[in-house]
Parts: C-alpha cells; sequence; structure tokens
C-alpha cells in the first residue's frame, strides 16, 4: 500500500479499494491454506472463489447466484497482479510468476517487471479476466437534475448538484476544493492567475477529510453563470456560520457533523442519497453519474474529445471516451447532417 500510495502517488480512495481487493486475496490464501507465493498457479480457484464466496454463509456455495460481478472480479483480480508485479520487483516472488498470470498476446505491453523472465519484447495480457457485459454509463438526466435541485433545502446542497452537474468535478475534487481555488471573475489578473472567465482550479493535495484530486495535473476548469450565480447563494449562508469562517475548504458543513469542518466526500454521496428519495426519482443519484452527464452534454454540444480529456481530468483519450454515450437522436441527427452527393445517386433511384 505504502508503494501504491508514496510510490506512484495514487489516489487515497484507489490505495483503499486496492487494500480492499488485497485483503479479499489474502484471505482466500489464509482460508485455503496456501502461502501467498503459491497463489498464481492456482489463481483460478480465487477466481470461483470470488465469484460466489457469500461471507459468513455455512455449506456450499450457490452456484446459481454470483456474489459478485464480473467487473468487480476484475478490479480485484487488476490488483492482484500489480501486487505480484510489485512483489516480483523487490524480489518477494520467485521465478514464473508474471507467467502463470500473464499470457502472451498482441494488445498489451510487457510488464518492466516480466522482461527478466524472458518475455521482453513480448505483449501480455492478463490469463484470468472474466467478460464483462456490455454497459451503457450512467449518466444523470437534465429533467433529474432539476428535481433534486427542487428537492434542496439550503443553498449549500443546491451549490454541490450544479457543480458536480455543470463542471464534471468528481466527489474529491468538489470536496477538496479550498476557497483560493475558486476565481469566479471575469478577469483573475490581480489574483497571481492567467486564466480567463470564472473557473476553479483543481489541484492534488493531501487533505484531512480524505478528498483528493485523482490526477496529479493540475487543471482549470472553467464554470457557468449557474454555477456562479449557486455559489454566490451559497457563501451568504457559508459567511453567517461563524466556525466555518477559519476553514479553508470550500465545502463545509453547516449544520451537521463538525459544524464549520470541511465536508467529506462520501456526504456528496449521501446527500444526493437523500435528495433522491425525496425527489422520488426512483433511483439513485450518485456524484459520478452527474460527471457523466456533464461528459454527456459537452459532447451533445460540440466538444471535441481533447476538450472533454482536459475537462474531465483523463490523461487519455480512452478514458474520455468511455463517458459519451450518444442516445438514438443524436445518431439520427449525426446521420441526416451527411450530405447527400447529387448527380449520379439520385439517377440511380429514379
Amino acid at each position: 500500500m505504502l508503494h501504491l500510495r508514496l510510490g506512484r502517488d495514487r489516489a487515497e480512495s484507489s490505495t483503499r479499494a486496492y487494500a480492499i481487493s488485497l485483503a479479499l486475496f489474502l484471505d482466500w490464501c489464509a482460508g485455503a491454506g496456501l502461502e501467498w507465493q503459491r497463489a498464481p498457479q492456482v489463481l483460478g480457484r480465487f477466481v470461483h472463489w470470488l465469484r460466489y464466496h457469500e461471507p459468513g454463509r455455512a455449506g456450499p456455495p450457490d452456484l446459481s447466484r454470483p456474489v459478485r460481478g464480473e467487473r468487480r472480479v476484475n478490479c480485484v483480480l487488476a490488483a492482484v497482479r500489480e501486487f505480484f508485479r510489485h512483489a516480483v520487483s523487490a524480489g518477494l516472488a520467485g521465478p514464473g510468476t508474471l507467467r502463470a498470470l500473464f499470457e502472451v498476446a498482441g494488445d498489451r505491453p510487457v510488464p518492466a517487471e516480466a522482461r527478466g523472465e524472458g518475455l521482453a519484447g513480448a505483449r501480455l495480457r492478463p490469463r484470468h479476466r472474466l467478460r464483462e457485459p456490455e454497459r451503457e454509463a450512467e449518466a444523470i438526466s437534465d429533467e433529474e437534475v432539476l428535481e433534486l435541485l427542487r428537492a434542496c433545502r439550503n443553498a449549500r446542497d443546491r451549490f454541490i448538484v450544479l457543480a458536480l452537474w455543470r463542471t464534471g468535478l468528481r466527489r474529491g475534487e468538489l470536496a477538496g476544493l479550498r476557497r483560493e481555488d475558486v476565481h469566479f471573475v471575469p478577469d483573475a489578473t490581480r489574483l497571481g492567475c492567467g486564466v480567463k472567465g470564472p473557473h476553479v482550479h483543481v489541484r492534488r493535495r493531501d487533505n484531512p477529510n480524505g478528498a483528493a484530486a485523482k490526477s496529479r495535473r493540475s487543471r482549470a476548469v472553467p464554470a457557468d453563470w449557474l454555477v456562479v450565480q449557486a455559489y454566490d447563494q451559497y457563501m451568504s449562508d457559508r459567511d453567517a456560520c461563524l466556525p466555518a469562517q477559519s476553514c479553508d475548504f470550500l465545502l463545509v458543513n453547516l449544520a451537521r457533523g463538525q459544524v464549520g469542518g470541511p465536508m467529506r466526500p462520501g456526504a456528496l454521496n449521501e446527500l444526493l442519497e437523500a435528495l433522491s428519495e425525496r425527489a422520488g426519482l426512483g433511483r439513485r443519484a450518485r456524484p459520478h453519474m452527474a460527471r457523466h452527464g456533464f461528459a454527456a452534454n459537452v459532447s451533445a454540444s460540440g466538444a471535441t474529445l481533447d476538450e472533454i480529456r482536459d475537462l474531465l481530468g483523463h490523461q487519455s483519450f480512452t478514458a474520455s471516451a468511455v463517458y459519451l454515450h450518444p442516445g438514438h437522436e443524436r445518431l439520427r441527427e449525426a446521420v441526416d447532417r451527411v450530405p447527400v452527393p447529387r448527380g449520379s445517386a439520385h439517377e440511380v433511384l429514379r
């Protein structure tokens, strides 16, 4: 975990997810009476255990009802492979370990640690990976956002909903903003900033509330007038809270928890869940759904993939592409925009 958190500068949430996955793996090793160094040779048994082992259930597993889905199993396996790659590089795992985890293929570069096993120049893919069903990324709709806003009972909650929906920030990025990061002015030159127009600066920090930007690269995200207006209304309430005046975090607790202290990232999930129930949405909204909705809206407005990538803070175009899920109407409009050549095509159809 120290290697991930400090050596590779992973976000705290990513490190926590890896820790949970590795705990499952080590629990299985202990239950099977198996040393973890030998596990790659029989990792298929661990995959089966992940799919059907239900904690606290006595007797044989129910093979008709998987406990974990394909995506969750693959996430755990990815953490296990990362663990063994580190173990090989640190000399804690023996030769042949990565050969048991990877097979030569044409779609993945070889890990650096595998070059000592005679695989230099090869391309590898995981041996153990379940086929995930195709799924469309969940995005919150504009109509659902309006219902959430109507269900809000204070200016802070309205600002949170609008900021998630109109800027595409991750929950950790929004909860980690400091007041100095918010430049909601036409010209921020006097603040020592050369970015024009209202915007927020997303920076990677270690925050006491557990909030962290996922990307190491800082970025400035534009904000529109809706977000700015909601911010002004929220700041009026925030300034009236005496304990909050000494806190430099943007989002603070105003009624529950440590009043005046920074909000936890998980509190944003709790807020949207409560608003969803109050608004009668029929499903539970999550912060990441608002991020999907933002990406879908900017894509529909004509933004290019490189613009979407920078707005969302991704390092690759592939990471941004999963957020784009045009509906049938947009696909129809795209086809209708293609001009029909005059001349030969019309003559053939006559």
